[in-house]
Formats: C-alpha cells, sequence, structure tokens
C-alpha cells in the first residue's frame, strides 16, 4: 500500500476528472499546463480523478523519474471529490490524503468511511 510520508510534502488535487487512459507523460503535461505547477518538483505529488469518480492516479516525481500510482476502488463506492470547490487545483496535506485514498470524506464532518462488503 502507498502512503504519502513527509513534513514538506505537498498534495495538489486536479479538481476535473481526467481520462484514465493518459500516462504519465501525458499527466505531468497537464500538471504543467493546466495545474500551472512543475512536475519535477520533489517533495510534490499530483492527484487525478476518473470520471465515474472510482478510479484515481497519483503522479510523483522521484530523483530520476515519475512514480505513478493507479487505485481503483472495489464496489458501488466513489472517492469522495471535492465537486462544489470553485478551485481548479486543491490542496492536501499528506494526511489528508491518506485518509482520501482510505475512503474517507475529507470535506465532510465527520468523516465517513467507506465499507466494501463484496467484490464487483
Amino acid at each position: 500500500m502507498m502512503r504519502l510520508v513527509g513534513e514538506g510534502l505537498q498534495v495538489y488535487l486536479h479538481r476535473t476528472p481526467i481520462d484514465m487512459r493518459r500516462g504519465r507523460n501525458g499527466l505531468a503535461a497537464l500538471v504543467k499546463e493546466a495545474m500551472k505547477q512543475d512536475p519535477f518538483a520533489p517533495g510534490s505529488a499530483y492527484v487525478f480523478i476518473g470520471r465515474k469518480y472510482d478510479a484515481l492516479k497519483l503522479l510523483v516525481w522521484d530523483r530520476n523519474g515519475f512514480g505513478l500510482y493507479y487505485k481503483v476502488i472495489e464496489s458501488h463506492e466513489r472517492f469522495h471529490w471535492p465537486r462544489l470547490l470553485e478551485q481548479d487545483v486543491i490542496e492536501l496535506t499528506a494526511e489528508q490524503m491518506n485518509w482520501l485514498l482510505d475512503g474517507y470524506d475529507v470535506w465532510a464532518q465527520p468523516h465517513r468511511q467507506i465499507r466494501f462488503s463484496h467484490v464487483s
């Protein structure tokens, strides 16, 4: 299981859903052009959601290459995504990102965890 750690880690969410067929180069171009960020910035992670909100990709530059993490939720559940916020790029802490990966709704109080009962 991948977990984001680090005191100075910056996590940036691209709020608009993307075509999940994009690879590392396509995502890096999206980081540079749409998010106005540096995809090669050390200590930065960029998060993208699929159109069905059931899959996400995480892009990280790691010294000499991109790391790409892909996660799909197995059931009728969806990732909780900030649909009502106006910003195109949203910053999260590493802890908030880990909560999102665990299925929590980071933008609601109290947080609701996704429970799984079967494989799709």
